[in-house]
């Protein structure tokens, strides 16, 4: 049976490293039962840092795995809770041999041959133990190194596949050395690329935000769980938008890791919530915002986060104020007594519209425009403007439409 885990640390936020770290472990054993096999995805809080683990931090990484769809089929399990099993390993190694006591402390005793695997993502890596010092695995305190509890933890539950960052390549030839000393096999190893930044560094604060939390207002879950999956993983081909999570489960193989590093770019993160926003539709978006369905659906096409959509529906709304954006502010200061003109022709010739839909008030703007000796976008634009406080929306006719007429006019004369 393929039993996989994900083991994050209370002391900080979901990390989108972390997050995507999750994501191939939860997409790893999906697709293992998608093609009949048994397997499990275990959650483990590595929670033996006491004065920097808090229950805060814990309850914050489940919600950020949970607004992700990634289930799990065992925990939460802390770490703390196997201090006692942790305790008893490295007794047992030390009355073997193979570790001793060093001023209170348990230290581990490193045998000089070779330690190499079979990396699922970077193929075939070698250390050599002369290469390692002797390490400490039980501090003087009794309690467990790093190294040391992962491993007892792994085989208490009978984990067969570890795949987690690429800066954790260093700690695999030491954890290897510990399973075969306490007589078990080792995992699978695989070790996913890192994820950078722009600039090509390590993805930090200092590149903005980096917690799946501070994305949770403003993207779609399933557009994040896409980005996520093609950062360090390609499906073949130049496939990227996944709207069907079983589509992303079928593709998913650790063949396709990549052993470079990930590049994280919001940009592009932008474009693909914008994508799944309008493949889920308008109904759908309005129920998960609560905003109306048919101002959604007016905005949707320009939109390409949950913000965008609300920003453009308070406006359209009235709830919040039309102000012009840069380019809205250079059109009016370009032209302001045409802007003004504009105005004014199409609030008087939309108070005394006989019909108010979409086409009749298009062709109603656009006699305006030819009887004034205008052409249709000295019109149309001023109107958008003063709507929306935007040179770029739904065509006017249909923003009019969906405004409707007496709060149109009222804003157009305001």
């Amino acid at each position: 049976m393929i039993r996989v885990r994900f083991a994050p640390s209370p002391t900080g936020s979901l990390h989108v490293g972390g997050a995507r770290t999750a994501l191939f472990n939860w997409l790893f054993v999906e697709h293992a039962r998608r093609k009949g096999e048994q397997a499990a995805f275990i959650l483990r809080v590595e929670d033996t840092d006491a004065q920097r683990s808090t229950p805060e931090f814990t309850e914050v990484i489940l919600d950020g795995m949970k607004w992700l769809g990634l289930s799990w089929d065992e925990g939460p399990v802390f770490q703390a809770d196997g201090k006692p099993r942790h305790q008893a390993d490295a007794d047992r190694l030390v009355a073997l041999g193979k570790a001793y006591i060093d001023e209170g402390a348990v230290r581990f005793k490193v045998l000089h041959e070779e330690v190499a695997w079979d990396d699922a993502v970077h193929g075939r890596i070698s250390f050599h133990g002369r290469d390692i010092q002797d390490f400490v695995i039980l501090r003087a305190d009794r309690t467990p190194v790093y190294n040391f509890a992962v491993v007892s933890d792994d085989i208490d539950m009978r984990i067969t596949h570890v795949f987690r960052g690429d800066d954790h390549i260093s700690n695999t030839p030491k954890q290897i050395l510990l399973y075969r000393a306490l007589g078990k096999e080792p995992p699978v190893f695989g070790h996913v690329p890192m994820i950078h930044g722009a600039d090509g560094k390590k993805l930090s604060k200092r590149h903005g935000a980096t917690a799946v939390g501070d994305y949770q207002d403003r993207y779609l879950p399933e557009a994040m769980r896409n980005f996520l999956a093609l950062l360090g993983w390609s499906p073949g081909g130049d496939r990227e938008l996944f709207f069907d999570v079983g589509e992303l489960i079928d593709a998913f193989t650790f063949e396709g890791v990549q052993s470079k590093a990930a590049v994280f770019d919001e940009k592009k993160l932008e474009w693909m919530n914008g994508e799944h926003l309008k493949h889920m539709g308008a109904a759908h978006i309005a129920k998960l915002t609560g905003l109306d369905e048919a101002l959604v659906g007016a905005v949707l096409p320009r939109s390409r986060t949950l913000k965008d959509v609300e920003r453009q529906v308070r406006i359209r709304a009235g709830l919040d104020p039309a102000t012009p954006d840069e380019k809205a502010a250079a059109f009016i200061a370009k032209d302001p007594d045409g802007y003004r003109k504009g105005l004014e022709l199409s609030r008087a010739a939309l108070a005394s519209a006989s019909a108010w839909d979409a086409a009749a008030i298009e062709a109603l703007l656009r006699e305006v425009a030819e009887k004034n000796g205008m052409k249709a976008g000295q019109i149309m634009q001023p109107i958008r403007i003063a709507l929306t406080g935007s040179t770029v929306s739904e065509p006017v006719n249909e923003l009019l439409a969906v405004i409707g007429r007496d709060e149109a006019i009222k804003r157009l004369a305001a």
